[in-house]
């Protein structure tokens, strides 16, 4: 979990850190409030990063819906505290600056354990995966959405969850392709009239995608950008720019649909 824009942020508070300190210590609590209580372990605060983890030091079923679970509450918990914060603003006549947070989950094999040197270590994660997981948080902000969620998490919480998939992506400094999806919604929006109307859309809009269908696919999308309160409007627009670019410069005959990142 990483905060969007914080450079931006922490600049405002050039000339008061202790203010900055303060801020950060106010989203981080509830936000690990949230992971903690469904048994989450937070392994280490970067500034304003938090990165935990789920099932050790011993074996949690269903641990990939408690993971989901926090993610959900942990955007609620935001919501609340930008609530609050816009009208302490508002009656200290200062400027709101909204707090947005991006969120990357993902489940694979990793070592756990005691790591570090010999002078001072942690208890922490070590693997691909984990480091998958970092770099799907940093696509949220490529993507336009909240939560990137990776293939094996999604296979475990689609069918309780809210789930669309994003694409076919290389991320920074892998090879390996992997299909990512974002965590949409709880069980209830799942199951709710509105969100089952994007889902079909959103797969109509996929399949034109990856068929290179542009125009069918650009026409599809702007149908579906104000579904479930403009859910995926930014995603649509971010992807109708690249579907532009695809256009001006086609993919090669033998494209596998796999986007190729250049940014963590």
């Amino acid at each position: 979990c990483d905060v969007r824009g914080f450079t931006t942020i922490s600049e405002s508070f050039k000339s008061d850190p202790q203010g900055l300190t303060k801020l950060i210590n106010r989203f981080l609590t509830p936000l690990t409030n949230e992971i903690i209580n469904v048994n989450g372990t937070i392994d280490k605060y970067m500034g304003d990063c938090i990165m935990a983890f789920w099932n050790a030091p011993i074996d949690v079923d269903g641990h990939e819906k408690m993971a989901c679970d926090a993610t959900l509450r942990m955007h609620k918990a935001m919501a609340e505290l930008n609530g609050i914060r816009e009208e302490e603003a508002k009656s200290e006549n200062k400027k709101f600056l909204e707090l947005k947070i991006g969120i990357g989950l993902n489940t694979g094999g990793c070592v756990v354990g005691n790591m570090g040197s010999d002078q001072r270590f942690d208890y922490s994660v070590l693997g691909d995966s984990v480091n998958l997981a970092a770099r799907l948080e940093g696509q949220s902000k490529s993507y336009g959405v909240k939560t990137v969620i990776g293939p094996e998490t999604n296979d475990s919480v689609k069918d309780i969850y809210a789930t669309l998939q994003l694409d076919m992506i290389a991320v920074k400094g892998k090879k390996e392709a992997v299909t990512i999806f974002t965590l949409a919604g709880d069980t209830e929006f799942k199951n709710s009239s509105e969100f089952k109307n994007l889902e079909i859309k959103h797969k109509k809009i996929l399949e034109n995608y990856f068929s290179q269908k542009w125009d069918t696919c650009l026409k599809e999308m702007n149908l579906a950008k104000n579904l479930c309160n403009n859910l995926m409007n930014e995603y649509y627009n971010i992807m109708a720019l690249r579907i532009v670019e695809y256009k001006k410069s086609p993919p090669p005959d033998n494209w596998d649909g796999v986007y190729v990142a250049t940014s963590k």
